[in-house]
């Protein structure tokens, strides 16, 4: 007798803590609104720096030194960008209505402050390639810079058990229909 095997996706991510979201803070070798491209490598000597330190860029709102708002648990640069996981802290007004605003859909963008330590002219006229920055700051923000810097997750608590819910009950459907 042949066994037919089926299989679910089911991710339990509903154990992760609330305020935690992933993104990229900036994406290599897209056009933002100053005429700067950042290159890929633009940020390993500096998350270096960083580490070396023991320490992270602060996470404010909208680029405000007087309002940070969160924490950052990782930082990578990888083949598209600037990937970041952040933890806003819920114990701060901010942190709370920004989290409200992130899972309404209504906040998705992120932005860097930073200081260029290597730029060159890019191929159309005031176009700079960025190829080392400094990084100071990751904001949280309305209107980016780079409109492709966008939070790309973020996990809830009761809407993601929800979630599993339904796709128990998806499996179990599926199950169903496969021992007919």
């Amino acid at each position: 007798m042949k066994l037919n095997k089926i299989s679910y996706p089911i991710e339990l991510k509903y154990l992760e803590e609330e305020g935690v979201f992933e993104g990229y803070a900036s994406v290599f070798e897209h056009l933002d609104d100053h005429g700067d491209r950042v290159v890929k490598g633009a940020f390993i000597d500096s998350l270096r720096q960083w580490w070396y330190s023991g320490q992270v860029p602060k996470m404010l709102w909208q680029h405000d030194p007087s309002q940070p708002i969160g924490v950052w648990e990782s930082l990578e640069e990888d083949g598209h960008g600037l990937q970041v996981k952040g933890r806003l802290l819920l114990d701060v007004q901010r942190g709370r209505e920004a989290y409200a605003l992130m899972k309404a859909g209504v906040l998705d963008s992120l932005s860097i402050g930073y200081r260029v330590l290597e730029a060159r002219p890019g191929l159309k006229s005031g176009e700079r390639l960025l190829s080392k920055l400094e990084l100071h700051e990751i904001s949280l923000v309305t209107f980016p810079a780079n409109d492709c810097a966008k939070i790309t997750q973020v996990k809830r608590l009761f809407n993601q058990e929800h979630d599993v819910i339904q796709r128990i009950y998806a499996l179990v459907s599926l199950l169903r229909d496969w021992s007919l």
